[in-house]
């Protein structure tokens, strides 16, 4: 399975700050819960990421 491999799989997902001083991404998907725990600048850099991949999402044709 890859980035581009479509899946009928239905997913919550919730980020949050933690009271450790932590961002939580987390993911529930078929009883199956994910916690992920990333420092503040760990968590721009994502955020970063996702914004680009964002932009370049916008420029695929339809």
């Amino acid at each position: 399975m890859g980035i581009n491999t479509q899946r009928d799989v239905e997913a919550n997902l919730q980020i949050g700050p933690t009271d450790s001083g932590m961002v939580r991404i987390f993911v529930e998907a078929q009883g199956v819960e994910i916690p992920m725990d990333f420092d503040p600048e760990e968590a721009e850099e994502i955020a970063e990421e996702i914004r680009a991949a964002a932009k370049a999402a916008q420029s695929v044709k339809r």
